[in-house]
């Protein structure tokens, strides 16, 4: 069984910066790629960035030069380091186990950006 569990959300002023976690078990974290998405209220899931097995990135539009992905296999662990934070980055934020969000998803924590 896959657990995905996502935290270190929080309310931040715009500006800030928040750190975001995900814990994942219950498969091959290794061999995987894994992703960030958010959900806004009334829109839809998007990508945020993802990472595959190897290292590589792939950052929407949106958060380039400001989020970074990063990845501790040892700890079976994702992180996103959010930086100068808009108010437009609020969003319940996702992570998922596979590529194109075809894994498993996490609870979601919640992101909220004050202007």
């Amino acid at each position: 069984q896959v657990q995905v569990v996502e935290s270190g959300g929080g309310l931040v002023q715009a500006g800030g910066s928040l750190r975001l976690s995900c814990a994942a078990s219950g498969f091959n974290f290794n061999a995987n790629t894994m992703g960030w998405y958010r959900q806004a209220p009334g829109k839809q899931r998007e990508l945020v960035v993802a990472i595959t097995s190897g290292g590589r990135t792939n950052y929407a539009d949106s958060v380039k030069g400001r989020f970074t992905i990063s990845r501790d296999n040892a700890k079976n662990t994702v992180y996103l380091q959010m930086n100068s934070l808009k108010p437009e980055d609020t969003a319940v934020y996702y992570c998922n186990t596979g590529p194109y969000g075809s894994g498993s998803w996490g609870q979601g924590t919640q992101v909220t950006v004050s202007s």
